[in-house]
């Protein structure tokens, strides 16, 4: 008797030490879709995104609930926030310390600097390592830190993000239009004028704020943000920062876009209105957004007609392309196991990727015959579809984990079957910046780089969008961004990107 209760309390220890062992390495195994239904207790997350609040969040988030909780003991607080009020409330929370878990992270390397979010390296090589392996090291290389931490998971899409110039199907048909021509901003006068002449019902060019980078059509990135306008050349392993308004693209820039304002080519309102403010079936010709392959499809969802497409700028992976949509964990989450469990399943399960992408199968979307995912029209009282209406629930796609697990997109604008091959290949044959994964830390220099942004409000959409006279304004932005302190900034970016260089060629 005393053997046998000897023998039962050692093998309850060794149990005890396996299960904190487990616990504390953060190594459990996930259940995969044939293991048995999770049991234990269940673990709730605050997760933040950017996107107008849906009709039917509520349904669906109850839905990602139901199944999350099912697989791996979790669920999720699934609120979005309005593109224009996203960035000021992140930061706000993050400010106060208010009590989340995830959000996407627009202004990760900033963020990032900050102390916001959680050091992932550990978990990825153990409980995430699926999600790890899943992402294209591309991606990794660019989301790495200066201390060569990573603080955030980006999505699995395509690396280099080319802008585009996206015209209307119907009129480049009608016209005979071949857009493979039209590259720069003066190559399209005589288009723009011809549509002012003959197709009235359409505004030429549609302009924002602060939406277009014209800059990236002569090799130039962003090395900070587009708010702080120093940039560099993207293939130049040697290239030098410079404010990209002292130089002579810049004015070639400005000057045509002035010139066709005055000629009516560019909305009234460009300087005023908000990115991502054009409504669905709003006739526009000419539009500029940033895409990877077969973009179209998803464009001509978003305008509620075919669109065409083109790319003007080159296939190169830069840093911001790269740290476009990150969803990053709080430093201060009380379940960073959660988090991550979520953050794999989102990354490596198509059951629940896809929820978060299309909304509910058989409410918000059906599947054909190919597996493809064909949207459900919304539908007035009498059950008549309503033409343009807003869907009752939209993914925003490019911040919500691993692309080549979705279903590829039927109905009125199907998708190629073979779309995440093609993905693949582009991928494969972009070019990486010379400069991918550098990050400068501006902390010492807070003050400047807020007064810079400040100057850059205050000057940058008017002469972005052709509305101010670029010969008496364009002055005053350059000795207004000296005063802000931008030459001191710019050496500093300078110094710490030649040390960078030394060690990363």
């Amino acid at each position: 008797m005393l053997k046998r209760a000897r023998t039962g309390r050692i093998v309850r220890v060794i149990s005890l030490i396996v299960l904190l062992t487990t616990y504390m390495t953060g190594c459990s195994p996930l259940p995969n879709n044939n293991s048995d239904p999770y049991q234990g207790d269940t673990v709730n997350l605050i997760y933040y995104t950017i996107g107008e609040p849906d009709k039917d969040l509520r349904l669906v988030n109850d839905k990602i609930n139901e199944i999350m909780a099912r697989k791996i003991g979790v669920t999720i607080t699934y609120i979005k926030v309005g593109w224009q009020e996203y960035e000021d409330r992140l930061n706000t929370l993050i400010s106060a310390g208010s009590p989340f878990d995830i959000a996407f992270a627009p202004n990760y390397a900033t963020t990032a600097m900050r102390g916001a979010w959680l050091r992932l390296d550990n978990y990825l090589t153990g409980l995430g390592k699926d999600l790890y392996d899943t992402i294209d090291p591309t991606f990794w290389q660019g989301v790495r830190m200066n201390d060569g931490g990573i603080y955030g998971i980006p999505t699995n899409k395509e690396l280099a993000v080319r802008d585009h110039w996206m015209y209307p199907a119907n009129i480049v048909e009608k016209y005979n239009i071949d857009i493979t021509k039209y590259n720069t901003l003066e190559s399209l006068e005589p288009l723009l004028r011809m549509i002012q002449q003959n197709e009235p019902a359409y505004m030429p060019m549609e302009l924002d704020r602060d939406s277009q980078n014209f800059f990236a059509l002569y090799g130039y990135e962003y090395i900070v943000n587009h708010k702080i306008p120093l940039m560099v050349k993207s293939l130049d392993p040697a290239a030098q920062v410079i404010n990209i308004f002292e130089t002579k693209e810049a004015r070639q820039v400005l000057d045509t876009l002035r010139r066709y304002y005055k000629e009516g080519f560019i909305n009234k309102d460009a300087a005023l209105r908000e990115t991502g403010s054009l409504k669905r079936g709003d006739k526009v010709f000419w539009k500029s957004s940033g895409g990877g392959p077969l973009s179209d499809t998803a464009w001509s969802k978003d305008r509620g007609y075919k669109v065409v497409s083109h790319p003007v700028t080159s296939n190169v992976v830069t840093t911001e392309s790269v740290r476009g949509g990150i969803m990053a964990v709080n430093a201060n989450t009380k379940h960073p196991i959660a988090c991550i469990k979520f953050l794999n399943l989102l990354n490596t399960d198509p059951e629940i990727r896809n929820l978060f992408n299309y909304g509910i199968e058989g409410v918000h979307y059906s599947l054909d015959d190919h597996g493809q995912a064909t949207p459900i029209p919304v539908k007035d009282s009498h059950g008549d579809p309503i033409p343009n209406a807003p869907a009752s629930y939209t993914g925003v796609q490019y911040t919500q984990g691993n692309w080549f697990i979705l279903n590829t997109m039927g109905g009125d604008y199907p998708e190629p079957l073979d779309k995440w091959d093609q993905f693949r290949k582009y991928n494969a044959e972009a070019i990486k910046s010379t400069v991918l994964g550098f990050t400068p830390d501006l902390s010492k220099l807070t003050a400047q780089t807020d007064n810079i942004e400040t100057v850059w409000k205050k000057y940058y959409p008017s002469l972005m969008t052709g509305t101010v006279d670029v010969d008496s304004i364009l002055p005053k932005f350059n000795e207004e961004l000296k005063l802000a302190g931008i030459d001191e900034v710019r050496e500093e970016i300078q110094k710490q990107l030649d040390a960078w260089r030394s060690v990363n060629r």
